[in-house]
């Protein structure tokens, strides 16, 4: 399988780029691959509705300034999280649609990461709010 050219280009022009230029373009990237999440990710759309009811409830809580800190960066870890799993499964899908056990593996590990980072939230939660 041959890799894109005009792919592979934008990619090493992106890399040679500096300065304000190089940041712009990340930038644009970053949020290309946000709106692919929200529009194409249905876990991902319903992460950021969790997030949207933790976040402000973390910033309104009596709790101490590291509490608000740990509190809101789960939150933000498990988004993280979604976004890597989306993509390992966007690659896998990316390679081939075959069943096979490499290509399993590789999204059932993703899964249990977002698995992991779910669980983290609750028990973080629990043990600052009990």
């Amino acid at each position: 399988m041959q890799p894109d050219s005009k792919a592979g280009e934008e990619a090493l022009s992106l890399k040679s780029r500096g300065g304000i230029s190089r940041v712009f373009k990340a930038t644009a990237y970053s949020l290309a691959g946000l709106r692919a999440a929200i529009l194409g990710e249905a876990a991902f759309r319903q992460l950021l509705v969790l997030s949207a009811v933790l976040i402000p409830l973390a910033c309104v809580l009596n709790v101490s300034a590291l509490e608000r800190a740990v509190l809101l960066l789960v939150v933000f870890v498990a988004l993280i999280v979604e976004l890597l799993n989306s993509a390992i499964e966007a690659v896998v899908d990316r390679i081939s649609l075959e069943l096979h056990p490499l290509s399993k593996r590789a999204k059932d590990m993703g899964s249990a990461a977002q698995l992991i980072s779910l669980l983290m939230i609750l028990t973080v939660w629990l043990v600052i709010l009990i």
